[in-house]
């Protein structure tokens, strides 16, 4: 080979360099500017939980995996708004049980409503779909309600609008188990109700009148199809992915995602790992938090909070000794990618079940959101297309439920 050559070659090579280099730059600074022009909101963490940790300060940056949310973090991932669900996990119907969920989702508002109020220099509690906008031009974080299992309703249909004016905006019709409103995707029993009961049914009416949106999280699908033949409004997934790439109960079936985007609803990938791929059942890790698993299944709402305490320690313990290889931001976007391909952008976004399972190996906790928007530009996606993952499509649902509840 010649002199000649030898150097033309050497200069390609350089020029090729340059140009990767130039348009690596270009797409992060794209993704960059994209990320802060956004309306992004997380539409389900479980933080709520921690607030009732002594320790724990949510205007204070904190460290994964103790917690993956605080206001800090938000402000530095981008993360404009964001609902924190008040959880109660499902126990045995009594009264007595029945009331205890319904005290505890109380004390979970009222910690919220507590700590914006501290730090409101920080952030707001949100109540309508207007309050992000606002609140994101005086450089806060807006804080919605949730409420995840309708459990604590009880079957007093009166207890939807008392929620309501808690702030509660969206309530998951059910959790891991049936309940008096519907049947659960998880519950070892089988179907109830074969979908919705009666009561479930008065219970999305009522969400309908006062503008609450339905959350079918969770609930199985005869129930999400029961939802959809009788909700006037469109309804959210506030944290499900897509079963099509992950087969857990919990994500939803092509099908499903049809049947949603034709009600006008939008489903929010979930990044809780076994939502966002398929679990490794051959190592011995899987073994030991399947057995954990069953224990929290069948003993952990039955516990003391001390027991409570010991067992979510052993559960960190259990994963710090038998680490797993977590999904990627790129394995997330392929869900996002999915539903895009099967029914089009405008009826897909993100709810990350942060501080309740959530987290990937490039995307630990809420100030690392900017690595989804990386990946959306690094694939192609333009700006309204991130817009609306980010955002648009999930407060275009909210403003439905609400201008439906107003006629």
């Amino acid at each position: 080979m010649n002199h000649n050559m030898i150097k033309f070659i050497s200069t390609a090579i350089i020029a090729l360099s340059v140009s990767m280099s130039v348009s690596g730059q270009s797409d992060a600074l794209r993704a960059k500017q994209i990320h802060a022009k956004a309306l992004t909101v997380d539409t389900h963490v479980d933080t709520p939980m921690a607030l009732l940790n002594e320790g724990f300060d949510v205007g204070q940056r904190n460290e994964a995996p103790r917690s993956r949310v605080d206001f800090v973090r938000m402000k530095e991932g981008g993360l404009d708004a964001i609902f924190f669900a008040a959880f109660t996990g499902q126990r045995e119907r009594t009264a007595e049980n029945t009331e205890e969920a319904y005290k505890r989702a109380h004390q979970m508002i009222d910690s919220t409503w507590a700590v914006c109020k501290k730090y409101s220099h920080l952030a707001e509690v949100a109540t309508n779909s207007a309050d992000a906008e606002r609140l994101k031009t005086l450089g806060k974080r807006a804080i919605y309600i949730g409420m995840e299992n309708g459990f604590p309703l009880g079957t007093d249909i009166r207890r939807v609008k008392e929620f309501y004016d808690r702030g509660v905006r969206y309530i998951t019709l059910s959790h891991s188990r049936n309940n008096d409103i519907c049947d659960s995707s998880t519950d070892a029993a089988g179907p109830e109700h074969n979908g919705l009961s009666q009561f479930g049914e008065e219970v999305v009416a009522e969400m309908n009148r006062l503008g609450i949106m339905v959350d079918v999280s969770h609930i199985s699908d005869k129930a999400f199809y029961d939802v959809i033949k009788r909700s006037k409004a469109p309804v959210i997934a506030s944290h499900s992915s897509v079963r099509a790439i992950a087969r857990h109960p919990r994500n939803m079936t092509d099908d499903m995602i049809k049947a949603l985007a034709k009600n006008g609803g939008v489903i929010q990938i979930c990044l809780l790992d076994d939502y966002v791929k398929d679990p490794d059942t051959t190592t011995v890790r899987y073994r030991k938090m399947q057995e954990l698993r069953k224990i929290y299944n069948a003993e952990f709402e039955s516990m003391t909070d001390e027991e409570k305490t010991a067992f979510r320690q052993k559960w960190r313990e259990t994963g710090e000794k038998y680490p797993k290889d977590l999904p990627t931001v790129a394995d997330l976007v392929d869900h996002i990618d999915h539903v895009k391909n099967l029914v089009g952008i405008d009826y897909v976004g993100i709810g990350s079940d942060f501080d309740g399972g959530g987290g990937l190996a490039d995307c630990e906790d809420v100030s690392r959101f900017p690595n989804i928007t990386r990946e959306m530009v690094k694939r192609g996606y333009t700006e309204e297309e991130i817009l609306k993952v980010w955002g648009g499509n999930f407060f275009r649902v909210f403003m439905e439920v609400e201008e439906l509840a107003k006629k």
